[in-house]
């Protein structure tokens, strides 16, 4: 498997992100969770060194930490440009302001860094994507989904959303996913036939409203429970 690396923006959140956005408390870390496309995010080494079990998958993990943080440096400035080009678009909040966003990004680089080479060895970060997961069935008690599944709806098809979704559920036995706005900041029109295919497997689905926006309306995660 390999993917081109100047074709991704490894753009990575913290812990206390994933706390928010997700609504993490932890009772739902200790039963063990899977960061799916987690890329350069520091969540995977900062829960690990708590002593919980945290697994990532990305197929950037087939590239080296000095090409991903090349890659980084690469597109932290084009992606601030976008930001202040279009200031209606976000909301200041857990972030102060484009400054401030660019030094929590990298220093969540610098913590997953930290850890990377020593987390592949110990196979924290492993090499996959979606639609399909090298786990067995309910390796996981949570697996979550940042910023990839729903926000690129007009790149993946509503087909690819549904077979990821039905392949997060055969892996974890709750899901969760944020956020649910496309790319331009509108809810993503595959929301309707996920939640669709899900109760036809037997899996309750809510939307849920959470403490945590930078995309302007983006303050809703989707959650999948086995009915």
């Amino acid at each position: 498997m390999g993917i081109a690396l100047d074709q991704i923006v490894p753009w990575g959140r913290s812990r206390r992100e994933y706390e928010l956005m997700f609504g993490l408390t932890a009772e739902d870390l200790s039963r063990g969770v899977l960061d799916c496309g987690g890329g350069p995010a520091s969540f995977t080494a900062e829960v690990s060194a708590a002593g919980i079990r945290a697994v990532a998958v990305d197929p950037i993990y087939a590239h080296s930490g000095r090409e991903i943080r090349t890659r980084f440096e690469a597109v932290v400035e084009p992606m601030l440009a976008q930001v202040r080009a279009t200031p209606a678009d976000w909301t200041w909040t857990f972030h102060r302001n484009p400054e401030d966003l660019a030094a929590n990004r990298r220093a969540a680089l610098e913590r997953f860094l930290a850890d990377y080479d020593t987390g592949r060895r110990e196979q924290r970060y492993r090499v996959g994507e979606l639609p399909e997961l090298r786990f067995a069935a309910d390796s996981f008690g949570l697996a979550v989904c940042s910023h990839l599944l729903f926000l690129y709806s007009d790149l993946l098809s509503e087909a690819f959303h549904v077979r990821a979704v039905e392949e997060l559920c055969r892996v974890a036995r709750e899901v969760r996913l944020f956020p649910l706005l496309t790319l331009r900041g509108e809810p993503s029109p595959h929301l309707g036939a996920v939640r669709s295919a899900v109760a036809e497997a037997g899996w309750a689905s809510e939307v849920v409203r959470v403490p945590y926006e930078l995309q302007r309306g983006g303050n809703a995660m989707l959650r999948l429970l086995r009915a």
